[in-house]
C-alpha cells in the first residue's frame, strides 16, 4: 500500500529556509520591509518543496483575509435560478470575479442580501463576523443602497459599485449602459428604421434609466419620435409581454423595439408571434445581456453582449490594489460591451 505524499506547509518551507514562520508569511504576502535576499530565499525554499500559499497561511500576518465578498439580491437571484430560463449573470460574475481572485491569491465569496427586509445590516453583520473580508463587490440594485454604503463605509473596507457612476464611497463601475444603447438604436437607424421602441427595465436600477437616455439622444439627434414609444417593464418576461403588447397595439407600431432584457425580448418575440408579426422581416428586435437563451431562439436575436465577466474582473482588481494602496480611481470606471448581430434585426418593411 503506497503512503500518502505529506502535503508541504508553511512550517516546511520555514525549516527549509532557516527562517521564522512569519518571514516566511511576509514573502508569501508580499509585505514591505523584507530584504531582497531573505525574499530570495524564502521562494527558493517554496520553489523546490513545491508550496502552495494556503489562506491560513496568508492570514498569519493578520492584515488581510484574502476573501473578497460579492453581494448579489436575494430574491432576484433565486428567483433566475428557479426559473432556469437561461440567465448567466452569476455565472458570469463567478468567471470574472473567480479567476481574477485567484491570480492574486484570493478566492471570491458570494452573499445572497434582501434590502426588502429590516434586517440589512445585521444580515451584513454576520457576513463580516463570518468572512471578514478585504473589500466588497455590490450588484444592481445594492450598488445605489445607502444603507448598504453606509455600512461598508463604516467598515472601512474597500468596495466597488457595479453598475453605478453615482458619486459617493466605493468605486463606480459600469457597463457603459447608455453607450451599449445608443449602439443598438444607431444600428436600427442605420437599417432604415424610423419607429423605435424601448422596454425599459426596473425602476429601482440607475443603469434602466441610461439606457433609456441612450435610445433617446439618438432618436432625438435622428429627428425621430420617442412620444408613446417607451414602455416600462422590470427585466421580466411578464413585463416584456405588457410592454410589446402596448407599443405593437399602436396605430402607427414601431418596426423595431429594444427590450432592456434578455426576457423581455423573447417576450417580444412570443408576442410578435401571436400577433402574426414575422421577425425580422415585420419587426426588428434587439436585447440586452446575451444570455444563452436569445442566441438560441428562433430567430436568435440581435443582442449588446453585457461585458459581467471582464467588469466583475475589473473591480477585483481594483478592490485589491485599493487595498494594498488606499487609494482608488478618481473617476467612474467604464467597461463597454459589444453589439453582436443575428437574425433579428433588417431593414423595416416598406410603407
Amino acid at each position: 500500500m503506497a503512503r500518502r505524499r505529506q502535503a508541504v506547509t508553511i512550517k516546511h518551507v520555514a525549516a527549509e529556509a532557516g527562517v521564522s514562520l512569519q518571514t516566511v508569511s511576509r514573502v508569501i504576502n508580499h509585505e514591505p520591509n523584507v530584504r531582497p535576499a531573505m525574499k530570495e530565499k524564502v521562494q527558493g525554499a517554496i520553489d523546490k518543496l513545491g508550496y502552495v500559499p494556503s489562506i491560513a497561511a496568508q492570514r498569519m500576518s493578520g492584515s488581510r483575509s484574502y476573501l473578497i465578498l460579492a453581494l448579489n439580491d436575494r430574491e432576484r437571484t433565486i428567483a433566475e435560478w428557479s426559473a432556469r430560463q437561461g440567465s448567466d449573470w452569476v455565472g458570469q460574475m463567478l468567471l470574472g470575479g473567480m479567476l481574477k481572485c485567484a491570480e492574486h491569491g484570493y478566492r471570491l465569496i458570494v452573499e445572497l442580501i434582501d434590502t426588502r427586509t429590516h434586517h440589512v445590516e445585521r444580515e451584513l453583520a454576520g457576513a463580516f463576523a463570518a468572512l471578514q473580508p478585504d473589500g466588497v463587490l455590490l450588484t444592481p440594485p445594492h450598488s445605489e443602497d445607502p444603507v448598504i454604503i453606509a455600512f461598508l463605509e463604516k467598515q472601512g473596507v474597500p468596495f466597488a459599485r457595479i453598475g453605478s457612476r453615482a458619486p459617493g464611497p466605493g468605486i463606480p463601475i459600469t457597463m457603459d449602459d447608455e453607450g451599449s444603447a445608443r449602439r443598438a438604436t444607431q444600428m436600427l437607424v442605420d437599417l432604415g428604421h424610423r419607429r423605435i421602441g424601448f422596454i425599459a427595465g426596473a425602476q429601482e436600477y440607475s443603469l434602466s434609466q441610461r439606457r433609456a437616455d441612450g435610445w433617446q439622444d439618438v432618436m432625438s439627434e435622428s429627428g425621430l419620435p420617442v412620444d408613446g414609444l417607451l414602455a416600462q417593464g422590470d427585466f421580466s418576461h411578464a413585463s416584456g409581454l405588457v410592454g410589446a403588447r402596448a407599443l405593437l397595439s399602436r396605430d402607427e407600431r414601431p418596426t423595431a423595439i429594444i427590450a432592456s432584457s434578455d426576457q423581455m425580448a423573447l417576450a417580444t418575440l412570443d408576442v410578435a408571434k401571436e400577433m402574426g408579426l414575422e421577425v425580422p422581416r415585420a419587426l426588428s428586435v434587439i436585447s440586452f445581456d446575451n444570455s444563452p437563451a436569445i442566441r438560441y431562439a428562433n430567430p436568435s436575436i440581435t443582442a449588446v453582449d453585457q461585458p459581467i465577466a471582464d467588469t466583475v474582473s475589473r473591480a477585483v482588481e481594483l478592490i485589491i490594489a485599493m487595498k494594498r494602496t488606499g487609494e482608488g480611481p478618481e473617476e467612474a470606471i467604464r467597461v463597454s460591451g459589444d453589439l453582436i448581430a443575428r437574425e433579428s434585426t433588417a431593414p423595416p418593411p416598406p410603407n
